[in-house]
Parts: C-alpha cells; structure tokens; sequence
C-alpha cells in the first residue's frame, strides 16, 4: 500500500490525509485490502469522527487510490460503499451575526480575527484559502483578492472585495510585504482559539469560520441570486453542489404566487 500512495502522489493527485493513510496500511498488500477493511480503517484512524469524516479523508482517498494502481495494472479496481451521512441543515453565519463578531474583535485589539471573518463572508474564501492569502494577492484599489485554492487540486479565483471589506483590510497593522501573510494566521488550528474566545465575549452563538461560507452561499440565494452565480463568486467548481447544500435558503413556498400576479 506505501508503494500505492507513493504512485499516487508521483500521479499529482490531491495529497491531503494520504500521510496518515499510509502510515495506516504500511506494507499491506494492496491485494489484501477489501472494501469492508478500508471502511473498518476509517473509524479505527479517526475513532470519535462521524461519517461524512470517514467517507471524505479515508474510503474516498483510499479507493482513489488503489484505483489509480489498477489502472497501471497492479491490482483490481474496488468499491466502497460509503456511510451513511446526516444531510443537516448547516448553520450560516448571518450578516448581523458578522459584524457583531468582528465589533468584538476590533474592540479586542484583532483588527485581522474582525477582517479575516468579513473576508471569508464575503468571498466565501474557506479558512485555510484564508490563512494563506498574501498581500501579493490582494489589490485594494482594484477591490480584487486572488484567493488560491487546494481542493480537490490547486487553482485560483479573483474575488470581488466589498467596500466594507477594503476597509478592514486596510485596518489590519501591516507593511504588507507581498510575502507576508495578510491575516497572520498560520491556518485554522491558530484562528480556532481566539475565534471561539471572541464569539463568547461578543454573546453570540459560537460558529466555526467555515460557517461564514455557508453564510455567504444562503446570504446570496435569499437575495435572489441564481445558483450559478453563488457557485462562480463563491469558489464552488459545481453548481450542483450549491444547489444541493444550499436548497433550504430558497425553499419559500409562496413563490407560486406569481402564477395568479396582474
């Protein structure tokens, strides 16, 4: 299985939670691996995650790449059947719920805590996009931000930056370098602890940063924009996707009034 992953990688497919993957399986024979083990080594690598967890960061990755192995004649092709996974209903950071925490943040001395939660909002940009944003990429007089993106393999989108983002942006301390980081986070891990302690402090519901994604996603499709347009401004690849995770924003069933309007 090391020599699977290995392929895999030369391959230049996505190499996000293969580490651990391959420490997992080791020197098994690839032949060796059935459907009902990959599933079984989901929960035994993360013991207290839930499904969807299992399905993105081992079955997926896993069955990947052993597929990848046949192709070059080393195996079978398998399949895994996936877990279950509870469609919920995620909760979307709202605009009230925004500019109350960055309020918070700024009052606490985080000028780049209170700008980064606005950037995500407005971009839609997840919090690692975030965390690796430059000042090389951000052009304040030009309201734009190329935000790089690694999933499911690297690419780039222009945002569009709002007038109220431009100017927490500007508010951030910073010689702005094009090297250095534009929030000074090294990644989500270091945005976790003072974003939980700013959203306590603020006495507001205490939300993860991606919820300022979704928030961004049911924020434009209530304002009436189409899913393609929420997908092309939001960094989805797929509006399908939007459509999917998002449908309860525009499920309003007094749509059908128009039907009988003058």
């Amino acid at each position: 299985m090391a020599q699977v992953f290995t392929a895999y990688l030369d391959a230049e497919k996505p190499e996000r939670f293969l580490l651990r993957l391959a420490d997992f399986w080791k020197d098994m024979p690839v032949d060796e691996v059935r459907a009902e083990t990959i599933r079984q080594a989901a929960r035994k690598i993360y013991p207290h995650a839930a499904e969807p967890t299992w399905n993105r960061q081992v079955i997926k990755p896993t069955q990947a790449a052993i597929n990848h192995a046949a192709e070059l004649g080393w195996c079978q092709r398998i399949s895994v059947r996936r877990y279950s996974e509870d469609p919920a209903i995620k909760t979307p950071a709202t605009l009230a719920w925004v500019r109350a925490f960055a309020r918070q943040a700024e009052q606490d001395g985080l000028p780049h805590l209170a700008a980064i939660c606005l950037f995500m909002f407005g971009t839609a940009a997840r919090v690692g996009e975030a965390c690796r944003l430059q000042w090389r990429d951000v052009d304040l007089a030009g309201s734009t931000a190329k935000i790089q993106l690694h999933k499911p393999r690297p690419w780039s989108r222009i945002a569009h930056l709002q007038p109220d983002l431009v100017r927490a942006l500007e508010s951030i301390p910073s010689n702005r370098k094009p090297d250095d980081s534009v929030f000074g986070y090294a990644g989500r891990g270091s945005v976790r602890g003072p974003w939980n302690n700013v959203a306590a402090r603020a006495g507001i519901e205490r939300l993860t940063p991606h919820c300022c994604r979704h928030g961004f996603a049911t924020s434009m499709l209530q304002n009436g924009f189409d899913v393609k347009t929420v997908a092309e401004r939001g960094g989805w690849k797929d509006a399908t996707t939007v459509l999917r995770t998002y449908a309860h924003a525009i499920e309003d069933k007094t749509v059908t009034d128009t039907l009988f309007d003058t």
